[in-house]
């Protein structure tokens, strides 16, 4: 469409050069001119790509076809100033429209052109100005326009993103109190059936036993699985001060857990801070879930330049004597959050049994 217009617009203005009186005491530039009125119309095919140099080059274009002798209005300069408003470039497009209507008396002075009177040049200049003054609006008002729709675009995506969070919000928590209900039940009844037959001197069957550890285990993870989808945008950030509480959740799973911070603690950067929370966060479920472990230790080293997370477990890990563990979706969660940060993490068992996580997050240093 481009291409069409800017070929439309150049046939138009070579029609009216050619049909267009000349002024006896215009010089000798016929070529010239017939040249400059050919570029000023193809150069608008670039003027979405290269709106300022398009302004340019049409703008030089009326002024010396207008200098030659050729009586054309600027129409090509009237798309150009049209598409460089639009584009955002609205001081660029008023300067250099102050210098065009400067130029173009001056230029036709030069030619001849205002050799049939004051008034009629008058006339002219005020019709120019009313044309230019047209385009820079209509480029405006489409530019606000366009703005207007992609705010209403990106408004809507951002609303209906979050509606859709909310209902799944709203779904997984129904679903938590449910199951929660129904779990609590049997780990009851469960317990109840193992207390009585311990009481009783019986011996408790391998399945109630089963039942009564699966139930114990489904309700923590289902409490760990609410505490997740709980933390949302509207709870306070949780972040390097809340470890200890972690560490303490951690003792009332059955586990040893020790912390340990070292170096002097200072204000990290948010996304840093929220990180140091998730990797002990996941390394201490996975421990509780999967590792068979009975201690736990969390090192926490705040280094001006870095800090380095460390948790340690005695599980049943150890290297050669198993297959190395498949990365779940919580390693591969914890790497994601700690290389886009631009730190490194490794996960891998200990050489004397259990596992380890090891973080290195870097703290911007402040001048």
């Amino acid at each position: 469409m481009d291409g069409g217009i800017a070929v439309g617009v150049a046939a138009a203005l070579l029609v009216t050069g050619l049909a267009g009186q000349r002024p006896a005491s215009a010089p000798d530039l016929d070529a010239l001119g017939y040249a400059l009125l050919t570029v000023g119309g193809l150069a608008l095919v670039a003027r979405r790509r290269a709106p300022v140099a398009v302004l340019t080059v049409t703008a030089l274009s009326a002024v010396g076809y207008q200098a030659a002798g050729f009586d054309v209005a600027a129409v090509a300069f009237l798309f150009a100033v049209y598409a460089a408003v639009r584009a955002g470039h609205r001081a660029v497009t008023v300067a250099t429209s102050v210098v065009v209507l400067a130029l173009l008396p001056l230029a036709a002075l030069v030619s001849g052109l205002h050799d049939t009177g004051e008034a009629f040049a008058q006339a002219r200049g005020a019709l120019e100005i009313a044309w230019l003054v047209a385009a820079g609006a209509a480029g405006e008002a489409l530019r606000q326009a366009e703005r207007r729709a992609d705010e209403a675009e990106r408004t809507r995506e951002e609303t209906a993103r979050r509606r859709a969070d909310e209902e799944r919000l709203h779904i997984a928590r129904e679903l938590h109190d449910a199951l929660t209900h129904q779990i609590s039940v049997i780990k009851v009844q469960a317990e109840v059936a193992v207390h009585v037959a311990r009481r009783r001197g019986e011996e408790v069957p391998e399945a109630l036993l089963a039942i009564q550890t699966a139930g114990r285990e489904a309700s923590r993870e289902l409490r760990a699985t609410l505490e997740a989808l709980r933390d949302d945008d509207t709870a306070p950030p949780r972040g390097l001060g809340d470890v200890p509480g972690l560490v303490a959740r951690a003792r009332g799973m059955g586990l040893d857990a020790t912390l340990t911070t070292d170096g002097p603690r200072h204000d990290l950067p948010a996304a840093v801070d929220r990180t140091v929370y998730r990797i002990v966060q996941e390394s201490l479920t996975n421990v509780a879930r999967h590792a068979d472990a009975t201690t736990v230790s969390v090192r926490v080293a705040c280094r001006p330049d870095a800090v380095v997370i460390r948790v340690d477990d005695d599980g049943r890990n150890t290297p050669g004597t198993a297959p190395a563990p498949v990365p779940g979706l919580g390693l591969l969660g914890m790497r994601e959050r700690v290389t886009a940060l631009g730190g490194r993490v490794t996960a891998a068992p200990r050489p004397e049994g259990g596992f380890t996580v090891q973080a290195e997050l870097p703290v911007e240093q402040t001048p």
